[in-house]
This record gives structure tokens, sequence and C-alpha cells, in this order.
């Protein structure tokens, strides 16, 4: 990989995980949109008086329905997802999200 493909690597956000960055996919019940979202381990978590980490997201797609999907993640003190909740939506593989993309 050349420097030019490091750095689109880089400001892209890499192939899935990057070491600051946790990318969630959801698809939305109503519209079927795949949704990719990026999740900051550093700046976006809240910490957990009784241990642990949570982070709450709201995404809304861009090309047909704008409905809210609501997703909600744990984590525990070492940052590994340790639980997910979504509403009006379905977790997807990053794989299901590319085939879709590529539709």
């Amino acid at each position: 990989m050349g420097f030019l493909d490091s750095m689109k690597s880089l400001l892209s956000g890499g192939e899935g995980q990057d070491k600051t960055g946790y990318y969630v996919y959801v698809r939305c019940h109503r519209c079927g949109e795949a949704i990719k979202t990026r999740i900051n381990m550093r700046n976006d978590l809240s910490h957990l008086e009784e241990g642990g980490y949570t982070v709450n997201k709201t995404l809304v797609g861009s090309q047909r329905c704008f409905e809210r999907v609501e997703v909600r993640l744990s984590f525990d003190e070492n940052r590994k997802q340790v639980d997910q909740e979504i509403v009006r939506g379905d977790f997807i593989t990053r794989e299901e999200f590319e085939a879709a993309e590529n539709s």
C-alpha cells in the first residue's frame, strides 16, 4: 500500500475498525436502508457509576425515509462491547452493509 493509499484509508476510517473508532452497521425497519456510523471510543462513551460505559446514537439514513433508528451500546471497563439494543432497525454485519451499498 502506497503513502497516498495509507492516507486515504486513515481519513476514510480504514477497513472497519481503527484505534479510536468502533463501527456499527444497521438496517432501517421502515425502508431497509443500510446505515453505518462510527463511535469514537475516546469521546463518545459515557462512564457509568456502576462501572463500564454506554453510548446512545440516533441514526438517520440519507436516501429513503429518514426514520430515526435508536442504538444503545454497552461496554465493560476495557471498552469491549457487552450488550446492544436497537429500536426501529436491525444490526447487520459489515459485509451485509457493503453488499447493500454495492447493489
